[in-house]
């Protein structure tokens, strides 16, 4: 099945409200350039991006040359649990302890708002326990269907100054379509450059079904932070929006010529 282009990209009859404000967000999102289309595959793939803060999930919503679904953690689709996951992964180790009582009280009066955005957006709930499966299942019925899937796999632990280490259990996607399908997936790197304006495809990794699932699954994650780091470096000088929020005269270059800050 070819993937579906982007003048079709929502076939689902969205409510009045929620298609007021995603026209709304629309007007406040970088108009971002695309490099490398050409490196897409015929087939629906997942694209592996870099999170650079809210700008990868917004590009991801409203710039995919196609129809593509993203993973979005389950607890920010959850109301009721959007203020403490919100609290823990966006502003305590970030803001001084002195303004902590505000940025818990800012994530219940977000609550409302952003479970009902990501509710109705292009996601896929993403969980860490035994409803994962659900992630998966759900994934692979979209790429049946024709869409792509976008996933922002790093960690707060660096790989190098310009993206984090990856969660690498994304990857096992791969082993549950090549189960369902007998087709191997196939996984892209993007780099999104926000001071760029533009977001760059680089040639995409096949998943091997006769290899060690343990070895593929690290392989193309690997894989996908070397392409992603490298993607990076070939631009033109740039200031890299890193994963973690930091203060903004702090965020690298791409240029950054540090070895991987992680520990070996």
């Amino acid at each position: 099945m070819q993937p579906s282009e982007k003048a079709g990209k929502d076939n689902r009859k969205k409510s009045l409200p929620f298609r007021i404000l995603r026209r709304t967000v629309r007007l406040f999102v970088k108009k971002y350039k695309l490099y490398g289309t050409e490196n897409l595959p015929e087939e629906p793939c997942v694209l592996v991006g870099n999170h650079s803060q809210a700008y990868g999930p917004l590009a991801a919503e409203y710039c995919m040359p196609r129809e593509s679904y993203i993973w979005c953690v389950g607890e920010m689709l959850n109301r009721k649990e959007i203020p403490a996951y919100a609290f823990k992964d966006f502003w305590e180790n970030n803001k001084p302890p002195r303004t902590h009582w505000f940025y818990k009280m800012l994530g219940h009066l977000i609550a409302p708002l952003a479970a009902y955005a990501l509710s109705n957006a292009h996601t896929v709930p993403v969980y860490r326990d035994n409803r994962v499966v659900t992630t998966f299942r759900r994934s692979v019925d979209l790429l049946e269907e024709g869409a792509d899937i976008v996933i922002f796999p790093e960690k707060v632990d660096p790989y190098n100054a310009i993206i984090g280490e990856f969660n690498e259990y994304f990857a096992f996607l791969a082993r549950i379509y090549y189960q369902k399908t007998q087709k191997a997936l196939r996984f892209t790197p993007m780099y999104i450059a926000p001071n760029l304006n533009s977001i760059h495809f680089g040639k995409p990794v096949c998943y091997n079904p006769e290899g060690d699932d343990r070895a593929e699954i690290h392989r193309i994650s690997a894989e996908m932070m070397k392409a992603i780091t490298d993607i990076a470096v070939a631009l033109p000088e740039h200031t890299v929006v890193p994963y973690v929020n930091m203060p903004k005269n702090q965020y690298p270059k791409n240029t950054d010529s540090r070895p991987a800050l992680r520990a070996e």
